[in-house]
């Protein structure tokens, strides 16, 4: 017989010799379900999460892809050192600050979307990040104020990294225990859906903001414009988030309805204490998921954060061309990636997941050496060949990731987890290919990057269990239907014995 609690393991000899006394324990623990166990989702419900969560997401990449996008542009406005390296190099570094307090962010935010609930903690999120992203619009240049640009930039993306802790692993979780267990991989695709509008939103942007405006208009003001946008989208997103009900896994907690009224006044006491037990209690799903985000987050922001940056200043190819071509690849994920959540409930995972960590291991130096020759065609075909490969992923990460960790726990290991291996791997991810590259000569950097970051991710994969079609962790079925709720009740029913 398994173990009767995961935290503590029953010696199997003394199982053998008492086993009636522990199956009349087991039972106790774990008694049969009762139809009002089992969550009835309501439909209308759920798109209303599934928008307000993947809007905030898309906010979120927004932002980074922004900052990004015009990194060379803001290297020359806060970095005026008049080597394009330094500068460049400098933009990066403050691109990776805001990925250094992510951790932070997230042991703060997690653990108390605990506690107090998942919907208050995302609003709180929603509103630090568009001010985060505001003020960016409005800080003047090194020119005018001196080391104060600089400093106020790196102020700033703070408070977007601090807020970005709590936003990714309760957006995941909030749609997760929305959705019902067989569609879970279908509606968690529309976060990372989300991911895909805030990068093409802010690629877009910047593409016609370039056209329209000269080289000089962009240095003194024309940047500011994509940062400004950032707060009508910010109270969007809120309104929408304030709308919700809590989900129905946290209010079927134990004690759930008393905690999110009352736990507050206890945070302070007790954040410490939960942190503890995310890191001793949990270390084992934490290490895998630290894996599973480190391999897929290089991946990602390899692709749709640095590959701009790469093609002009490596390649010497237009910035609007490659982010042309970069919006076009990423138009055609956002087109099949719901599809990508429907097989993954379909047929599992982890086969979707290692069909895009194999995807990137054999793929990603040809794909580079297709995209060194220049050609407009050339360039596409080996962007969509590791675009294919990430949407593997996107379509399927943020259905399995919230399902490693129980309920109790979810939102805090899934934001402590998911942000630091963000903050150490994916944040700095286009500083350390910009210096590799410097160091080896060799612009087939980000290929072997990107395939050694692919190699753990397999063996991430090989090393998760399957969680499809199943219910989360410490929470009861969540189903669509009556009829559903019905045949699981009388499943658990014993077969009469003639």
């Amino acid at each position: 017989m398994a173990a009767l609690d995961n935290e503590d393991p029953v010696d199997p000899g003394a199982v053998r010799r008492h086993r009636l006394l522990f199956r009349a324990i087991e039972r106790r623990r774990n008694p049969k379900l009762r139809r009002s166990d089992i969550t009835v989702t309501d439909q209308a419900a759920v798109k209303r999460a599934t928008k307000a969560a993947a809007l905030g997401n898309a906010m979120e990449w927004y932002d980074f892809g922004i900052y990004s996008y015009l990194a060379a542009t803001l290297g020359k406005v806060f970095f005026p050192s008049g080597n394009d390296t330094v500068q460049l190099l400098s933009s990066f570094a403050t691109f990776a600050v805001a990925f250094l307090v992510r951790p932070l962010g997230g042991m703060v935010f997690g653990p108390l979307g605990d506690k107090i609930g998942r919907k208050r903690v995302l609003s709180m999120t929603m509103i630090m990040m568009a001010v985060g992203t505001f003020a960016i619009g409005l800080i003047p240049s090194h020119a005018a104020i001196g080391l104060w640009a600089p400093a106020l930039l790196i102020l700033f993306r703070l408070i977007q990294g601090f807020s970005t802790g709590g936003e990714y692993g309760g957006a995941s979780t909030f749609i997760a225990e929305y959705a019902p267990d067989k569609r879970r991989g279908f509606f968690g695709s529309f976060l990372e859906f989300g991911t895909l509008a805030g990068y093409v939103g802010a690629s877009g942007l910047v593409v016609v903001l370039s056209t329209v405006f000269s080289e000089d208009q962009m240095l003194h003001w024309g940047w500011r414009i994509p940062f400004l946008v950032a707060a009508p989208l910010g109270f969007i997103g809120l309104y929408l988030r304030l709308k919700l009900d809590e989900t129905p896994a946290f209010q079927k907690l134990e004690g759930g309805n008393v905690r999110a009224t009352e736990a507050a006044d206890a945070v302070e006491t007790s954040a410490t204490a939960d942190l503890g037990k995310i890191f001793t209690r949990y270390w084992r799903p934490l290490v895998l998921c630290l894996a599973l985000v480190a391999a897929y987050n290089i991946t990602d922001y390899m692709l749709l954060s640095y590959m701009p940056t790469y093609l002009s200043d490596e390649l010497g190819y237009p910035t609007n061309h490659g982010l042309l071509i970069l919006l076009l690849v990423m138009v055609l994920q956002m087109c099949v990636i719901s599809q990508v959540g429907r097989l993954s409930d379909r047929f599992g995972r982890k086969p979707l997941l290692m069909a895009g960590m194999l995807g990137f291991v054999f793929l990603s130096v040809p794909a580079f050496l297709l995209i060194r020759q220049g050609s407009v065609v050339l360039i596409a075909l080996g962007l969509l060949m590791m675009g294919l490969s990430l949407v593997a992923m996107l379509g399927t990460m943020s259905a399995a990731l919230p399902a490693i960790f129980p309920t109790q726990v979810r939102y805090g290991s899934l934001s402590v987890a998911y942000n630091l291996a963000t903050s150490v791997f994916g944040g700095t991810t286009p500083l350390v290919i910009t210096y590799l590259i410097s160091v080896f000569h060799t612009n087939l950097m980000p290929a072997y990057y990107a395939t050694a970051a692919a190699v753990v991710g397999v063996i991430a994969v090989l090393c998760m269990k399957e969680t499809a079609n199943k219910p989360l962790a410490g929470s009861p079925p969540s189903v669509e239907t009556e009829q559903e709720a019905a045949e699981i009740v009388q499943a658990q029913a014993p077969a009469p014995r003639f």
